[in-house]
């Protein structure tokens, strides 16, 4: 059932301060609690960014989390004691296609779905954010970054606006089996992301995972041609070395070229981008290291839960579990290199 915004579009919901499973249908403040169930709410508002404010908690313990659109963690899950709740705030990118680029339109609108161990939610408003006071993260890449549009798979931005606060918007345009010749030449990846820049959003940038046959004039040049894009708009690319694959030495190592990204052409993917970042002054975010050390110092049993190996054999594609640990990762030297201030950080 949707919502019609009123004049300033703004919404609130109100629902019984109660654990979710005993929520009923009763008289809300706003627009009306029909509009949430004690699981989901439905906002019928246009293409944009909001701002979201989320009451949690009741008379009893509770433990509620906010994922929307296609699978996105919004907000983790968060206890409250019994009549203690909490109000948390978060920003979200409303897009049609609200996943991946060449995927599914999705259901217009903004979708969010109330879960946790004992969801609890007491009320809720969306208004439209300010555009002047919003900051922007956009994010390029392929399936390990993306809004993955079923379980068990999850890429990295999807768990990533989790740690950001209301302020934020994260606007994954990710896509499945994306290299860098592919994003550039497909009119609905970077020609579509382009003019969405404004001065100052920040562009993350992550190919290279389908780049198997891209020599390496080529890989740098589209580095360096995805740079300059975003640059033209005011925009502040940020390169990022590829998530390793799971793929370990007789040593417990991951020293080896199917792990860390170098092509059947021996293209080192992460030291060229490396390079591209030093030669051209853009912050680099070294995922490749980072997530190195810790699917080591996790071992190879410890490091499964990260991927799909125990459901799908798969050691490139990440769980919901993995996917967080790694957006935390990314949360991690977006604040130590100053990309997002620390008060929008969570």
């Amino acid at each position: 059932m949707a919502i019609t915004l009123l004049a300033a579009l703004t919404v609130t919901t109100a629902l019984s301060a109660v654990p979710a499973q005993a929520h009923g249908r009763g008289t809300g403040a706003g627009m009306g609690m029909e509009n949430c169930t004690a699981t989901a709410c439905h906002f019928d508002v246009a293409p944009g960014t909001y701002d979201v404010r989320v009451r949690l908690g009741g008379d009893t313990a509770a433990s509620t989390g906010i994922t929307g659109e296609t699978r996105r963690t919004l907000l983790a899950e968060t206890p409250t004691g019994a009549g203690e709740p909490v109000t948390r705030t978060f920003t979200v990118n409303v897009r049609s296609p609200e996943g991946e680029p060449t995927g599914a339109e999705g259901t217009p609108g903004l979708d969010l779905v109330v879960g946790g161990a004992a969801p609890a939610l007491a009320g809720i408003r969306v208004t439209p954010a300010a555009v002047r006071h919003t900051r922007q993260v956009f994010l390029v890449g392929d399936s390990t970054v993306c809004d993955q549009p079923g379980d068990p798979y999850s890429g990295w931005g999807q768990q990533l606006p989790q740690y950001l606060r209301k302020g934020v918007s994260v606007a994954n345009y990710g896509d499945s089996g994306e290299s860098t010749v592919t994003y550039l030449a497909d009119p609905r990846l970077f020609a579509t992301v382009q003019p969405l820049i404004r001065k100052g959003d920040l562009v993350l940038i992550q190919l290279a995972h389908n780049d198997k046959q891209t020599d390496e004039a080529t890989y740098r040049a589209n580095l360096e041609a995805l740079v300059a894009g975003v640059r033209d708009q005011g925009g502040r690319p940020v390169l990022v070395t590829p998530i390793v694959r799971r793929w370990f030495n007789s040593d417990g190592t991951l020293n080896n070229n199917t792990a860390l990204l170098v092509n059947g052409l021996g293209v080192d993917h992460p030291a060229v981008t490396r390079s591209v970042a030093a030669a051209h002054d853009v912050p680099l975010i070294d995922l490749t290291t980072r997530t190195k050390a810790l699917v080591e110092s996790l071992g190879v049993e410890g490091s499964k839960a990260l991927y799909l190996y125990n459901e799908k054999r798969d050691n490139t594609h990440t769980s919901a579990y993995g996917a967080t640990a790694y957006a935390a990762l990314v949360r991690d030297e977006l604040l130590a290199q100053h990309l997002v201030p620390e008060r929008l950080v969570r």
